[in-house]
């Protein structure tokens, strides 16, 4: 009897994503997982195609790579120009049958030392950092509450995310722009200044914790406790002092926080070999409020309390620290209490205004000295540290994170923050060697 004709049935195709974002010269940029299956059909026996459907000058057919043989393949692009782009991305099965998905794709410029450089998508207003263990951080976003997971060494989306707001009884973000791990608890605090416009927002005002169980790409996060007065506490402190950083007049109302006498806090870390004496850094005001002036630490004595028990917070004198007329935008310590500083402009728009990593040993009084210069010329802010490596080694490097939620990633004139699809939302973690 003769056999009978296979009949195949029409191609499936899937992508993992229908966004993705890339770089000009970037290096490992995020992929795209592309699943295809055919009835009567091997998945091996099938092939994956993609072809440029719009402005092939940002990436066209031949920048398009199509990896592995079975029922998964992933999909690469190499960008050339910055902009947006549509990509046709083919399946051919067995029998001529074909099916068809669209991949919208978007490329930010080149930056410096793109081998350094990784994405981490999802979201484009990073403000600060955790080291978990294993290459992975959590890093907070200052446009809402959300905590995401990400793999230190790839441009990628998060692996996790956790949202507290409910636990955090808050509808608003709560600005969070510090960050530290003592332990197995980690502590945020947001920004607790007005908003842009000088408008008090309560959410902001708030300080909490987190615990944390597991590492690396299992870590769990727990919701902790809150404190919601520390603001208060700190005007009500500064006020009873003779008023020397100008708390009372920077948090009053139509106050921008982001001026050289606002009030905007962005540093959390704890004082050497304390787990109880927290260091706030504050981007605004600087000490004195001219100028030229020093940038401001307040050390919250019983900061241990505060979130344990809702205790009132107590403070030490502030310490003012020469960072060549810049503040602090983000200050973290390793196991043997070196510290760093990122160091930035008090200013609401500060991408062309210097950065710095200044070395300190923690210690009031003791000067800071000055370890790296950061570029100023790539988009976005930076604005967190992951972590601090040891400072006496050769060729230490650290990893830093932008806030680029005002950058014009695409060259539309669209700010990351606004941008549609968050897949396209993204910020850079760039390595940097110091000096």
């Amino acid at each position: 009897m003769p056999a009978h004709a296979v009949t195949y049935g029409t191609p499936t195709i899937s992508l993992s994503a229908g966004y993705l974002s890339g770089s000009v010269n970037g290096v490992g940029d995020q992929g795209v997982a592309v699943t295809v299956g055919q009835s009567g059909a091997d998945a091996s026996a099938l092939t994956v195609s993609a072809s440029a459907s719009s402005k092939a000058s940002v990436a066209g057919t031949g920048d398009v790579t199509v990896t592995g043989s079975g029922a998964v393949r992933q999909l690469a692009v190499t960008a050339h120009a910055r902009g947006y782009t549509n990509l046709t991305i083919k399946v051919t099965g067995l029998g001529g049958k074909t099916a068809t998905k669209t991949l919208s794709y978007a490329a930010s410029a080149a930056v410096q030392n793109p081998a350094d450089a990784r994405y981490f998508s999802g979201a484009s207003d990073s403000s600060a950092a955790v080291d978990v263990g294993g290459g992975y951080t959590v890093v907070a976003d200052d446009e809402n509450n959300v905590l995401r997971l990400y793999d230190r060494s790839r441009s990628a989306a998060p692996v996790r995310t956790w949202d507290f707001s409910s636990q955090l009884g808050v509808t608003k973000e709560v600005d969070i722009e510090g960050a530290t791990r003592i332990g197995d608890t980690i502590y945020w605090t947001g920004s607790l200044g007005n908003n842009k416009d000088g408008e008090y927002k309560a959410p902001r005002n708030t300080v909490f914790t987190t615990t944390v169980s597991g590492s690396g790409s299992g870590t769990q996060l727990a919701y902790g406790r809150s404190y919601k007065k520390l603001r208060d506490d700190l005007v009500a402190w500064d006020t009873a002092n003779g008023n020397r950083y100008g708390f009372a007049a920077g948090t009053a109302a139509g106050e921008a926080p982001k001026q050289i006498d606002g009030f905007n806090v962005e540093g959390l870390e704890f004082a050497p070999g304390s787990t109880t004496t927290a260091y706030l850094g504050f981007r605004a005001p600087l000490a004195p409020a001219v100028p030229g002036g020093k940038a401001l630490l307040v050390p919250v004595t019983n900061f241990d309390q505060v979130l344990a028990s809702g205790a009132k917070a107590a403070f030490g004198s502030g310490i003012e620290l020469d960072l060549g007329g810049l503040s602090v935008r983000d200050v973290k310590k390793n196991a043997a209490d070196q510290y760093l500083i990122l160091a930035g402009s008090w200013a609401a728009d500060d991408n062309a205004d210097p950065y710095a990593l200044y070395q300190w040993d923690g210690v009031p009084g003791h000067a800071p000295v000055k370890r790296a210069d950061l570029p100023t010329t790539d988009p976005g802010g930076w604005e967190a540290l992951v972590e601090v490596p040891d400072l006496n080694a050769p060729g230490a490097r650290v990893q830093v994170v932008t806030d680029s939620g005002s950058a014009d990633l695409y060259g539309d004139g669209t700010e990351a923050k606004d941008l549609t699809h968050p897949e396209w939302k993204k910020a850079r973690a760039a390595w940097f060697t110091l000096n």
